[in-house]
């Protein structure tokens, strides 16, 4: 059986003799690393894989089943062979790598091809937490353990090989197209790895000193060594550089333990070096940096403490506690960082792998609540984006895409700002979300999402005829339905800044664009339906991005007031949402949807929600590898969890409210910053199906909303049923 935890409790004999059985698991020994790792498609699932880092780390390291790519995680439950161990900075399924590396101890003979070095994954033999992870195989029938933990720029492994055999570690530098190089030290017993590949290259601008840069540094000496280019070995080569390049070594007769520590950095050779020095102190062993790792896990996981839980519930909730720790992950290097926007260093802090269309909804407002440390920072990176490139992007991999639609940098920014978090350059970064709502991308191009890079930014494709007419063109831009009603919610967004830094008539213009979604709505079929430039609709089901009309029916949260009114008042618009979710058009794998059951609240029928969430958690987050209904991307789907299990959401951004949900445990307890704490308790849960009275700091809510202000000062919520 795959071994992901310690013992689940000991078994003790009290005084009188009779057998007690007492939790001994930590929260940290409730993450299930192999949650999301497959599913019934081969990319609508969770895509997430058991990498090593530490939190919002910026190189992860991850067991290797499968050649990764765009749609292609470098892990896979069901597969059967390992192919290696690589470092990765990929951060979803759907996006690419870059920058990376693989290395595979082997026992013999070098084999490079992906086929010639796969061995038998035996899943008994494979450990996989958040700190470390540890594989044993047999490579020629000969056994070899692998096992390695990773701070956030460095990695640390430890090979053991059999007695018996050559023992060989084969390196992989560059896979194809750019490729990358190795250089072989072995006076220094040192190897340097550089990768220039980026998956994503054609949706971006070509980055002439893009690299990842690798110094390896290993406890025993090189027996020989040699390179290979495309398959063609050279045998105490010290150097290779091509498409698809690499190296090995082997070691003396005999050789049991091999340690490797490995620093990476986006910037040199140099500072990768002095990123192992900080990270990895030459006196520190395996056992002293595994556990400092694992220390670092266990206090950000033990932020949360649940009570009257099951072992699979807390399976469930502190792996996707653990997922949201994962991005937007650190990209600076102790102080400087390389932007991939103007290819220079800097000084500051810097973050990457920003999956904003999906992340504005429940990720980004989840960090205020549990890492308000890095908030600031975050924001600060998204702002030098936009100061270094001439825009903030919208899926940062590391640079410009142009995947997804909106700029829903606006949502994240703004909602920081409204509530509170404000230790960044506000000025900058309201004109650079100003920017997305003002200035329009080139014109002469019909937009859409994953389009090859045409040498401009995307932004808001389609902004023109929307700033004129009110909405976005269907013969002009593709997705154009959805991309509307997502303006619509950006502007609002962008609005609330600008009121707040008394730039008055943007706020009047904006708050005009708000209602812009009005104008796709089709009186006649109740629907949302995109328009031609001339006013002409377009097909029913034509303009919509990643759902359909019944999804983007109820895509308007900056101003549902409005929307309930659109669609005939209170009565008839909780009879559509209940129509939403009886006749099957509800898919909670995919981002769209996730704020709808949290509607219900602006009709005051915190009722309706909380018969709906508990089933919606149950079908879509269960405790096995095929355990997330669809994507995770980057924390959302594990965020919505979240939120979800403590019984509130935060259905608008840049509202500054929380909807009210139902808790799904009885109580639960969230440390905040400066030593405050929430307490939520829900003693009848279980007991009763509805808990709508609800009471903050001993006062009942008289609406089904809470300040995220408030909650974040700290209290004590408590649901209970009217009686």
């Amino acid at each position: 059986m795959f071994f992901l935890k310690n013992l689940k409790g000991l078994l003790l004999v009290c005084l009188t003799g009779s057998a007690v059985f007492l939790s001994a698991q930590r929260n940290i020994d409730h993450v299930n690393m192999l949650i999301g790792s497959t599913g019934e498609s081969s990319t609508e699932y969770g895509g997430t894989t058991p990498a090593v880092t530490q939190p919002y780390g910026m190189t992860q390291w991850c067991a290797v089943t499968r050649i990764n790519g765009i749609s292609r995680t470098m892990y896979h439950y069901n597969d059967k062979k390992l192919l290696g161990f690589m470092a990765t900075h990929q951060p979803a399924v759907w996006m690419g790598d870059y920058g990376f590396f693989t290395l595979m101890p082997q026992v013999g003979k070098l084999k490079i091809q992906t086929q010639e070095r796969a061995v038998i994954l035996d899943r008994s033999k494979e450990t996989a937490t958040p700190y470390y992870y540890k594989v044993s195989y047999e490579d020629g029938g000969l056994p070899v353990t692998t096992e390695f933990t990773a701070t956030s720029r460095c990695s640390f492994f430890r090979v053991k090989y059999p007695q018996k055999g050559k023992a060989i570690l084969f390196l992989e530098a560059g896979r194809e197209k750019e490729g990358g190089g190795i250089e072989i030290i072995p006076e220094r017993q040192e190897i340097r790895i550089y990768n220039k590949e980026r998956h994503d290259s054609h949706l971006g601008p070509r980055l002439h000193h893009f690299k990842g840069c690798y110094v390896l540094k290993f406890s025993r000496p090189f027996a020989a060594f040699g390179t290979w280019n495309d398959g063609r070995i050279t045998e105490k080569n010290k150097k290779e550089e091509g498409a698809h390049v690499g190296g090995f070594i082997e070691f003396s007769p005999g050789t049991d333990i091999v340690e490797i520590k490995t620093g990476s950095s986006f910037i040199s050779y140099d500072q990768a070096v002095i990123n192992m020095e900080k990270e990895l102190p030459r006196s520190a062993t395996f056992s002293e940096i595994k556990e400092r790792v694992k220390k670092e896990w266990a206090k950000n996981l033990d932020k949360i403490a649940i009570k009257g839980a099951s072992d699979e519930d807390l399976d469930i909730f502190y792996t996707a506690f653990f997922r949201t720790m994962q991005y937007p992950r650190e990209f600076s290097e102790h102080g400087r960082y390389y932007s991939p926007f103007d290819e220079k260093v800097h000084d500051g802090v810097s973050y990457s792998a920003y999956s904003l269309w999906d992340t504005f909804r429940a990720l980004h407002p989840w960090l205020l609540l549990t890492q308000p440390a890095r908030v600031n920072d975050m924001v600060t990176a998204l702002v030098q984006m936009y100061k270094e490139g001439g825009w903030i992007p919208k899926w940062p991999n590391p640079t410009y895409t142009n995947i997804m639609i909106g700029t829903h940098a606006d949502a994240v920014i703004a909602d920081a700002y409204v509530n509170g978090f404000r230790n960044y350059d506000l000025e900058t970064a309201y004109q650079a979300i100003r920017k997305d709502a003002f200035v329009a991308p080139r014109g002469d191009y019909r937009w859409g999402d994953r389009a090859p890079w045409n040498g401009s930014y995307e932004a808001r494709a389609g902004l023109d005829h929307y700033m004129k007419a009110g909405y976005v063109a269907a013969d002009k831009t593709n997705e154009s339905a959805s991309r509307t009603l997502e303006f619509a919610m950006d502007d609002y967004c962008v609005a609330q800044m600008a009121k707040g830094l008394g730039h008055r008539e943007d706020y009047d213009i904006l708050m005009r664009r708000t209602k812009n979604y009005e104008r796709l709505f089709n009186k006649e079929t109740g629907f949302f339906q995109a328009r031609n430039s001339n006013g002409s609709w377009a097909a029913p089901d034509e303009g919509f991005t990643e759902g359909g009309k019944w999804t983007y029916r109820f895509c308007v949260m900056q101003d549902i007031p409005g929307l309930i009114r659109l669609l005939g008042g209170e009565r008839q618009f909780v009879a559509e949402l209940d129509r939403n979710f009886e006749d099957g058009h509800y898919h909670h794998d995919n981002e769209p949807g996730h704020h709808f059951a949290y509607m219900y609240s602006y009709c005051n029928r915190l009722d309706k929600t909380q018969s709906r969430i508990p089933g919606i958690i149950k079908k879509n987050y269960q405790d096995k590898p095929d355990g997330l209904s669809g994507n995770d991307d980057c924390g959302q789907m594990s965020a919505w969890y979240l939120f979800s299990s403590l019984g509130f959401y935060p259905l608008a951004p840049a509202s500054g409210e929380y909807a009210l949900g139902i808790p799904h445990f009885k109580e639960i307890t969230v440390k905040l910053e400066n030593g405050k704490q929430l307490r939520i308790k829900a003693p009848e849960l279980g007991e009763k199906a509805l808990l709508t009275k609800v009471r903050f700091n001993g006062k009942v809510l008289d609406k089904p909303f809470i300040p995220v202000r408030e909650i974040l000062k700290g209290g004590t919520l408590v649901f209970r049923s009217e009686k």
